[in-house]
């Protein structure tokens, strides 16, 4: 059994660190519920908390963060910029915006939500000054396709550290994560359990009863054995607690080779090739 733990860190191609597995708050609306899955979550031993602009709770992120009342080095903190927010003055001010709404002076990662089309190179020369202002620690992506990140690359000056992406036992994304890892781009899944349609899959159920854990738990310990970053979101502390007790079991080369198998490559969300510009209508998350 390897020796990681909930609190094991990733490096990024830029040189920072950053912990391998966190707290998702995606349609986490009500403030109270976020604060306290925060705070649960924090004492499972979780650093990462990823948030977005198009979640509206930046905010309630921000007064989590205070009520923990940790150093700042303790915490690592990701957001995301919406479309709306795209183009090189709209990113600026909006990145601003987000830092007041989260209470900090920088975030750990700066993301961009989904690719467009419409100021696809400006947008992200606004990351890069933003780096460059140390409003952000690290730039990357959500969402991106090869084509989007082979694209990127004609005119970035830096590339993205990390790429999230949805990655679950039904879309095991592995051309895509080994395109990512090639370009020294970490990925991490988002809906790593698949917003649980996973859970009643005879093949996870049977590895699960052998383990004497969750058809969660199995799930991400393949994340972790295939070497995925990953952020299961949760409002129930058990299950908080759940995601982050992965650390004490093995799957085998047979369990993983079953986990495997299930890739149906089928999307909750939408392809992001199909995402073009601003106003187009297609599932978040």
């Amino acid at each position: 059994m390897d020796t990681q733990r909930i609190d094991s860190s990733v490096k990024l191609a830029d040189g920072h660190t950053m912990p391998n597995q966190g707290l998702g708050v995606y349609k986490m609306t009500e403030e109270r519920e976020l604060i306290d899955s925060v705070k649960v979550a924090y004492d499972a031993g979780y650093r990462l908390f990823d948030t977005a602009q198009m979640y509206g709770n930046e905010a309630a992120v921000g007064k989590a963060i205070k009520e923990l009342n940790v150093s700042r080095d303790d915490i690592f903190v990701t957001t995301k910029v919406a479309e709306a927010n795209q183009g090189y003055d709209k990113v600026m001010a909006s990145v601003e915006e987000s830092l007041k709404k989260l209470q900090l002076d920088y975030v750990d990662l700066l993301l961009v939500h989904w690719p467009i089309h419409q100021h696809f190179f400006e947008t992200w020369k606004a990351f890069e000054v933003l780096k460059e202002q140390g409003l952000t620690k690290s730039i990357g992506t959500s969402n991106y396709g090869m084509v989007h990140l082979e694209y990127l690359a004609t005119k970035a000056n830096e590339m993205p550290v990390l790429n999230q992406l949805e990655v679950h036992p039904y879309l095991s994304q592995e051309a895509m994560i080994n395109f990512d890892r090639e370009k020294h781009i970490v990925t991490q899944a988002w809906a790593p359990l698949g917003r649980g349609r996973i859970f009643d899959d005879p093949a996870i159920l049977k590895i699960a009863k052998h383990h004497g854990k969750s058809a969660a738990q199995i799930i991400l310990r393949w994340h972790l054995q295939r070497g995925d970053s990953f952020i299961p979101k949760s409002v129930h502390p058990d299950r908080i607690r759940q995601n982050a007790d992965i650390y004490d079991f093995d799957l085998t080369d047979e369990e993983m080779a079953w986990v495997d198998a299930l890739n149906k490559n089928t999307r909750i969300s939408q392809e992001p090739e199909m995402v073009y510009e601003i106003g187009h209508q297609y599932p978040h998350h």
